[in-house]
Parts: C-alpha cells; structure tokens; sequence
C-alpha cells in the first residue's frame, strides 16, 4: 500500500499495513528537530507521514486595509488575516502565541456587516487545487483541503465571543447576518476543495471548553448545527466520497450524534483530559472513526517514554488494531514537550507495526 492507501483504508476501519505517524510542531520544536535529526527535510517528510495540504486557495478579491476598524496603534509584527482579525504578538514567554483583535467588536448595525470587506473566493483556483492533488496522489500521498475555523470561531474571532454571545442572546439580526455570511464563504470554500479532487475535508470549530461543552445544545442545534450541514452538503454533491473530518477540542459529548447526523466521518481530537475514548469509541465507532486521542496536555508534556508507548498501545487496542484509528496528538505539539517523547510516540507506532499488522 502506498501511505495514501493504507490511511484511507485505516480509516475506513479496512486492514492496513502500518499504523500512520502524525503530528504538527511549534515553530521551537521545529528548530529542535533540525537540531537533532540534523536534517534539512520537511518534517512531515522525514518522519513519513501519509498526507499533505492541497493548494490553499486565496481570497481573489480581498480588500487588506482594515486600518479603519483599529482605531488604535497595534503591537508592531500584528498580523492582519484574511478576515481582518489582528493578530498581536505576545511578550517572549508567549512564544508563537498571540493576542486577537476583534475588527466588529464595536459594531452596532447590520449595515456594518453590509459594508464589511469579507474575502471572495470563485472558481478560479480549482485548477491549481486539482494539480496540487494530483501530485499528492503521484507522491502516495492523501490530499487535505483544510477549512477549520469552519463558522463559529471565525465569526466570534470578527465579532468577539462577548458580543456574538450577546447577539445569539438578543436574537439579533447581527447573528444571523453575520453566521449566514460566514457559512456562504465556507460553503464556496468546501465545493472549490471538492471539485478539486482532495481525499479529505478538515472542518472544525471548538464548542467544547475543558470540563463542560461550550454552548447548550439547543444553540448548538440551532445556529451551528445547520450550517455546518450546509458547508458538507455542498462538498458531498460535488464529490460524494470525500472524508469528513471534524475538529472540535474540549468536552463535546452531546454534540457527537449531531456531528453524526450531519455527516462527519473522522471526530479529532477526542481529547483524554476531557473525554473517555474507550466510551466514544463503544458508542460510536460503528458510525464513526477518529484522529488524535493522546494527550498534548498530560502524556506529551508530561508522560515518561514508557507512558507514552503504553498509551499509544492502549488507545491502538481500544480501537481493534487501529482501524478507525489514526492515533496521534490532540493538538500542537508545544515547545514543553521532550524530544524523546516525540520519538518515542514515532516509534510506539512502528513497534505496534511490527508486532500487530
């Protein structure tokens, strides 16, 4: 199997030939990786792993200068995204941390919503997202189109949490305006991914805090719910097969039927400091597979090498051998975390190779 083959049967909870090895590092883990490998290659490359993003589209209309909605200095080295949001850097113990800035924190209309320069996108780039594909797919390689921050954190990092809160709160037609445009602009994005060909759909929004979901699930259902079916619907009339992941940190338990129901195939992170992957997996593997499961606050950070092989194992064994499994770390892996447990959960997944597949 080439590795494209092999996670797409893994997830598919078909037999596969080796446990896949994922993970994405902080800009310093990145510099401790050159360090000890020594080597120049990607690090996605040198470790082996089975997919890639496919071209990222940009806004071809894109109106950048959001000067007018700061009307304060910004922290020199802010970044100003594609949404407007202004992202500051924090002091030195922050590392690749920042502070956002809300550009319609303030607002009071619709009419500031109408006049807002959201970014465009049309089908222009289909083409270089087919070709980005297509070399993935010569590579062996699984092709992602990446669209997290799908709807809800992009609209509360424009608006502020507080004031969307409110707005949900009030029923305000700020809400709606605002969610609905936001879901237009990802719904064009999920169809250009899909016409183009990739593998999978990463979508996502945290709706979970650390010991309580984020939201009731009468808002979850109301305002999220909907839309989020919208943006797969529309990727799925395009290409029928394309995988459905879902990201969402935090407790997320009530929301996992409805995530179910709208159509999401792969739940990331299933994060263990919030959540039981022995229960999920019971529950819901018959409908479901899964993405990360090892903790980058508890056996990253903190676990000893042998931990960290033994709970690679156990969450392998939960899920029979991995199918349906791709086990991996819940988020980022942050700059306090020891080089040999990054190794070590690289070579937890190839001993379990060896001795298993």
């Amino acid at each position: 199997m080439s590795k494209r083959e092999n996670l797409l049967a893994m997830l598919a909870k078909q037999s596969y030939n080796e446990v896949p090895i994922d993970f994405g590092l902080s800009p310093a883990l990145v510099e401790v990786y050159k360090l000890r490998t020594g080597s120049n290659l990607d690090y996605m490359e040198y470790f082996g792993m089975p997919w890639r993003p496919s071209f990222v589209p940009a806004p071809v209309v894109h109106d950048k200068d959001f000067v007018g909605y700061y009307p304060y200095a910004l922290k020199p080295g802010t970044q100003i995204d594609m949404w407007g949001v202004a992202h500051e850097p924090g002091s030195a113990a922050a590392l690749h941390m920042t502070r956002m800035h809300h550009p319609l924190k303030d607002a009071d209309s619709v009419a500031a919503l109408d006049e807002y320069p959201f970014p465009v996108f049309d089908d222009s780039q289909v083409a270089l997202i087919r070709e980005s594909v297509q070399l993935l797919h010569l590579q062996g390689l699984s092709s992602v189109g990446y669209l997290q921050m799908t709807i809800w954190e992009t609209a509360w990092a424009i608006r502020s949490m507080e004031e969307l809160i409110s707005d949900i709160m009030d029923e305000s037609p700020m809400a709606e305006k605002l969610m609905d445009t936001i879901t237009d602009i990802a719904v064009k994005r999920a169809e250009m991914y899909a016409a183009g060909g990739v593998d999978i759909l990463y979508l996502g929004d945290d709706i979970g805090m650390q010991h309580t979901p984020m939201m009731s699930l009468n808002m979850y259902t109301t305002w999220l719910k909907p839309r989020l079916c919208r943006v797969i619907n529309a990727a799925r009339a395009i290409k029928p097969d394309v995988i459905i992941f879902y990201h969402s940190c935090g407790v997320i338990y009530p929301f996992i039927p409805h995530l179910i129901e709208v159509g999401v195939d792969v739940l990331h992170p299933v994060q263990p400091e919030c959540m039981d992957f022995e229960r999920i997996y019971k529950e819901y593997s018959n409908r479901l597979s899964f993405c990360g499961t090892i903790g980058t606050q508890t056996t990253f950070p903190k676990g000893t090498p042998e931990e960290m092989r033994a709970t690679v194992f156990r969450n392998l064994d939960i899920s029979d051998g991995g199918k349906g499994l791709f086990v991996s770390p819940t988020h980022l892996v942050e700059p306090d975390v020891p080089w040999e447990n990054v190794i070590a959960y690289v070579e937890a997944c190839k001993e379990y190779t060896r001795r298993y597949l």
